[in-house]
C-alpha cells in the first residue's frame, strides 16, 4: 500500500504537500483552514520585525489567460505581511498550542543586518515554529531596504546571512531561491555551504503581465502606474522544473543530506509528482490555492497516490529523483544518437537489409538509419 506520509529535515508530515508562503497563509484563521483540510504543512507569510514599512496597494493582481480562457499565469505586486510581528508570535504560539497535524513554518525576510536576523530567528523560535523558511526571494518590494531577491541574488551575501541564522537556529531551515539570476546553483550553492538543511525554489519570476490595449496603461494599474511584480502559476512550471532539478544536481553530488522543496505552478499530483521525480522532498502550492481553494489538497493526494500505484512506488523516497540521471549535455545527446543509428545500421547490414560498409554515405545512412528506428 503507497503512503504519502514522509519525514523531510525530521519534519514528520502526512504528505509532501506545503502550502507556499504567500496570500494562502496570511493570518492564523486560514493556517488552521489549511491543516484541517489536510495540507501536509503550511509556510506562513513573510514576517519581519518592522512591519511598519509594509503597505501594500491596490490592484495587486494580474491574471494572464490562455487562448481557451483559463488562468495560466499570475502577476502579483504583494508585500511580505503588513501584521505586527508580535501579533504573529502569539499566533504562531497558540498554532503550535493546538498541536497541528503538520508543520508550521515560519517565512521570514529582514535587511542585511546581523542582529536583525539572529533576533527574527530567535523569537520565532521561541514561539515553537517547526521551521524556517529565508525569504531571499522576493522580487519586489522592499529593494530600498536590500531585502528578498536584492539579497538573494548576491551568493557572497547569502552565504554570510545564512551563516548567522544556522548560529542560533534549533529548527530546521530553508533558503528559498529567487529565479532571477542566471544561474540558480550559485546561490543554492553558497547557502547550503553556510549549513542550511534545505533549499525551496522557485519564487516568481519579475515580470510585467501586459498593457491595456484601450488605456495604454501596463498592468495591473494602481492609480495609472504600475511596478513588475512576481509572475507565478502554471506557466513557470517548465522554469520551475529546471531550475529544481540543477538544485537537486548540485545537492546529490556536493551536498548529500540536504533536502529540496519545490515550486512552481504546481496544480495537479501529475505535476507534484514531476517534481518529486526531478530531486524534491516536498512541494509547494501558493497560487493554486488561490484559483482552486484549500481543499485542492484532496486531490493532489488522489492524483500522486494514483501515480505512485501505478508504478508501484511505496514511499516518496521511492521516486524522488528518479528522473535526475537522464539529463546529460547536448554532445552527448548527439554522440549516444550517433551510436543508436550505427547500431542500428550494422544490425541490419548483418540481415542484408542495407548497403555495406563501404557504399555508407552522409543523409543514405540518416535516412535509412531513422527508418528503421521508427519500425
Amino acid at each position: 500500500m503507497s503512503t504519502l506520509a514522509c519525514t523531510v529535515n525530521g519534519l514528520k508530515m502526512p504528505n509532501p504537500f506545503v502550502v507556499g508562503s504567500g496570500p494562502p497563509g496570511t493570518n492564523m484563521n486560514v493556517i488552521n483552514r489549511a491543516f484541517r483540510e489536510g495540507w501536509g504543512g503550511v509556510i506562513a507569510k513573510t514576517v519581519s520585525l518592522d512591519a511598519s514599512k509594509v503597505i501594500n496597494v491596490a490592484p495587486r493582481y494580474g491574471k494572464h489567460f490562455g487562448l481557451g480562457g483559463e488562468v495560466i499565469g499570475w502577476e502579483n505586486i504583494e508585500l511580505i505581511s503588513d501584521r505586527p510581528f508580535n501579533v504573529w508570535l502569539d499566533e504562531f504560539k497558540r498554532c503550535k498550542d493546538a498541536q497541528p497535524p503538520g508543520a508550521l513554518i515560519a517565512s521570514v525576510m529582514e535587511e542585511y543586518n546581523k542582529d536583525a536576523w539572529i533576533e527574527i530567528i530567535t523569537r520565532c523560535q521561541d514561539a515553537g515554529v517547526d521551521a524556517f523558511e529565508l525569504n531571499f526571494s522576493c522580487p519586489h518590494g522592499l529593494p530600498e531596504r536590500k531585502m528578498g531577491a536584492a539579497m538573494g541574488q548576491d551568493p557572497d551575501i547569502l552565504e554570510e546571512v545564512c551563516g548567522w541564522v544556522m548560529s542560533v537556529a534549533k529548527v530546521p531551515v530553508w533558503a528559498k531561491m529567487t529565479p532571477n539570476v542566471t544561474h540558480i546553483e550559485e546561490p543554492a550553492r553558497a547557502s547550503l555551504r553556510a549549513g542550511v538543511d534545505g533549499i525551496s525554489a522557485i519564487n516568481t519570476i519579475r515580470s510585467v503581465i501586459g498593457v491595456n490595449l484601450d488605456t495604454l496603461r501596463p498592468e495591473p494599474t494602481v492609480e495609472g502606474y504600475t511596478t513588475p511584480g512576481g509572475y507565478s502559476s502554471r506557466a513557470v512550471k517548465p522554469i520551475a522544473l529546471r531550475m529544481c532539478m540543477e538544485i537537486a544536481t548540485v545537492i546529490e553530488k556536493e551536498f548529500p543530506g540536504r533536502t529540496l522543496s519545490g515550486l512552481g505552478g504546481i496544480e495537479t499530483g501529475s505535476e507534484a509528482a514531476e517534481f518529486i521525480l526531478l530531486g524534491s522532498d516536498s512541494v509547494q502550492v501558493c497560487t493554486g490555492i488561490m484559483k482552486f481553494g484549500y481543499p485542492m489538497v484532496k486531490k493532489l493526494q488522489e492524483e500522486l497516490l494514483a501515480f505512485m500505484e501505478k508504478h508501484k512506488f511505496e514511499t516518496i523516497a521511492d521516486f524522488k529523483g528518479k528522473s535526475l540521471p537522464y539529463f546529460t549535455t547536448h554532445f552527448d545527446l548527439v554522440r549516444r544518437q550517433k551510436e543508436r543509428k550505427e547500431a542500428d545500421a550494422a544490425k541490419a547490414a548483418a540481415k542484408g537489409m542495407i548497403k555495406g560498409d563501404a557504399e555508407w554515405r552522409g543523409d543514405d545512412f540518416v535516412k535509412q538509419s531513422d527508418a528503421l528506428a521508427n519500425n
